[in-house]
């Protein structure tokens, strides 16, 4: 009898994880805040053509933006 209660609390535990990562992940702010820091050394900056930089300038705004980070 325990054992079974047992089981069925750590079930419930972790679907209540596995919902709140969910839920973080559909709300506006989104996976964005919850990635890692997306900055790089200089010499990856340095071979990065003009297009490549402009995304990835955006994507740091973005996320500035939504997550109140500062690049």
């Amino acid at each position: 009898m325990k054992r079974r209660l047992l089981d069925l609390v750590t079930r419930i535990l972790l679907l209540i994880v596995v919902l709140t990562g969910a839920a973080a992940c559909t709300t506006p702010r989104g996976s964005i805040c919850l990635g890692p820091d997306a900055r790089y050394r200089q010499e990856v900056y340095d071979a990065m053509n003009a297009e490549e930089a402009a995304r990835h300038l955006t994507i740091l705004k973005t996320r500035e933006e939504l997550c109140g980070r500062k690049p």
